[in-house]
């Protein structure tokens, strides 16, 4: 595969990114397996899938030790995000945990840097810390992770929060519900949203969805799987970053050979009766 065919977004800032990405939750946990995981990022890297996904919380600070291993001569060609917890998204706790993480991945500076999800520390407070880091070069672009739309636009009026780059949700076939009201702003604002758990994550979860008889339908007439074809899904939404996490290389593989799916507007119709899309605004979906 050409990894220049890749497709890209741009953040607000103007830097581009790949429109599919790689995750990293539940990499980490077992040591066993950090070469294995990691090689699984090389070679999705070597496919052209080099915006990785980590957080501090992943195997407190284990998966993004994998990253470090993956990326290991490679900084220049990866686009690196991560996230940092809610508790250490103040000012201080930011700058110590930013620098924890960069320790871990031996690099001198994060691409894009997320609040994990919303704590109890004061927004304005998680803004000039990102602010501080962003200045300090420590950070090139920030933003947030499961934020609903209210929380968007409270953070979007407040100092710095102009410079917001993303919104990482959870977003797929099954989980529908940024689309009646979250989507649509965040593309009016130009700023990308990234879907993680595309495929969803839990085992019954995903069999719900890669089980569905009319995904399976679609998939059937494409001869695909019923994951790619869930994934090719994601990434045809406007606006839209998947980062599917998969440690086996068939799984890398299929993930970036969904990007070359083109769905119909038959496929498309057949979906959204298949998993119909919200009639009226949701809770936000979180993992």
């Amino acid at each position: 595969m050409n990894t220049a065919d890749m497709k890209t977004l741009a953040l607000p800032s103007g830097r581009r990114v790949p429109v599919l990405g790689q995750g990293t939750w539940y990499m980490g946990e077992d040591p066993a397996s950090a070469a294995r995981e990691a090689q699984a990022l090389q070679l999705g890297m070597d496919l052209g899938m080099t915006l990785i996904d980590t957080a501090e919380m992943y195997a407190e600070g284990g998966a993004e030790q994998v990253v470090g291993k993956a990326i290991a001569g490679r900084r220049d060609e990866a686009f690196i995000v991560s996230k940092v917890y809610p508790h250490n998204a103040h000012v201080s706790g930011m700058q110590a945990a930013c620098e924890r993480s960069l320790k871990r991945m031996n690099i001198d500076c994060i691409d894009l840097y997320l609040l994990h999800w919303p704590g109890s520390v004061p927004m304005e407070d998680t803004l000039e810390g990102f602010e501080r880091l962003r200045g300090a070069g420590k950070i090139r672009d920030f933003g947030v992770s499961n934020v609903d739309l209210y929380g968007m636009e409270e953070t979007l009026e407040l100092p710095g929060g102009a410079g917001l780059a993303t919104n990482q949700v959870l977003y797929n076939l099954l989980r529908r519900g940024i689309e009646f009201d979250l989507l649509p702003t965040c593309r009016q604002l130009g700023i990308p949203v990234m879907a993680y758990s595309p495929l969803e994550s839990s085992g019954s979860e995903q069999r719900a969805l890669l089980g569905h008889p009319g995904l399976q339908a679609v998939a059937r007439r494409h001869d695909v799987s019923s994951a790619q074809v869930a994934l090719a899904w994601v990434l045809a939404q406007e606006g839209v970053i998947a980062i599917p996490k998969a440690v086996d290389p068939v799984h890398v593989r299929a993930n970036r050979a969904a990007l070359d799916i083109a769905l119909t507007a038959q496929d498309m119709a057949e979906l959204d009766l298949a998993f119909p899309p919200p009639r009226r605004a949701r809770a936000l979906d979180m993992r």
